[in-house]
């Protein structure tokens, strides 16, 4: 049976936002986005309300205090959350949403939907590799990087308790079998 939330998350630099965009292009018909709220400035070319809510930090914890979120976090000094109407969203547009979003807020959705959630994981071939993604984007100094580094070997760990793990060692192959796990619910 097919699950109407699908979550994939990843340590920052293994590829999930480039599998879900792929994906989402892939089966437009059928997938929706999961757009989050959070609090940190915006990237070149991201787009409000696109790529994110790109919410004041007053804003977003007045949804906290509203009870306006699925699930919440804060990253690195910003807040990351799902807002409750992205789940309405994807339901009156009858298609199933997709998620791209840190493990614990993973972990959350499947706590509060354990019947409607899949987590997918996707995990780097090696923390080296990793390393080497997040230099070669050149969008944050080095103190930053080893923070998301930090970060990933906790990640990697909750990993465990995500239905399936994918290693984007090869993209194309990565993209594959993620929807694969999405369309047929397994890879083998």
């Amino acid at each position: 049976m097919s699950k109407s939330l699908i979550v994939i998350s990843a340590p920052s630099g293994a590829g999930k936002t480039t599998i879900t965009k792929r994906i989402l292009e892939q089966h437009p018909s059928d997938l929706i986005f999961s757009i989050s709220a959070t609090t940190r400035a915006k990237r070149p070319g991201e787009r409000d309300g696109v790529d994110y809510y790109f919410l004041s930090r007053k804003e977003f914890e007045d949804l906290i205090k509203h009870n306006g979120l699925i699930e919440y976090e804060e990253i690195f000094g910003n807040y990351y959350g799902t807002p409750v109407e992205e789940i309405d969203r994807a339901r009156d547009l009858g298609k199933r949403l997709l998620f791209d979003i840190d493990v614990k807020g993973g972990l959350s959705i499947r706590k509060k939907f354990p019947e409607e959630s899949q987590l997918i994981f996707i995990a780097p071939p090696t923390m080296e590799i990793l390393r080497e993604r997040l230099t070669s984007r050149k969008t944050e100094p080095p103190e930053v990087i080893q923070r998301r580094l930090d970060r990933a070997s906790m990640e990697m760990q909750m990993a465990e308790q995500y239905d399936h793990r994918v290693i984007n060692d090869d993209l194309d192959q990565a993209i594959g079998e993620v929807e694969k796990l999405i369309f047929e619910g397994s890879t083998k």
